[in-house]
């Protein structure tokens, strides 16, 4: 995905007032198939959960 497209969608979670987490470095190299996560987007981030 593109930063501008990535942007885009942070702007329209902004506008309508919805949590989001956009442009997390590394995440897609980080994050397994069916690892537990996460996701604040009050505050920006994301948490790797261990698992259960």
């Amino acid at each position: 995905m593109t930063r501008d497209a990535v942007h885009g969608r942070a702007v329209v979670a902004r506008e309508y007032g919805l949590p989001a987490v956009a442009g997390v470095e590394g995440a897609t190299r980080r994050i397994k198939d069916g690892q537990r996560i996460r996701v604040n987007g009050t505050e920006g981030f994301v948490e790797l959960l261990p698992s259960p």
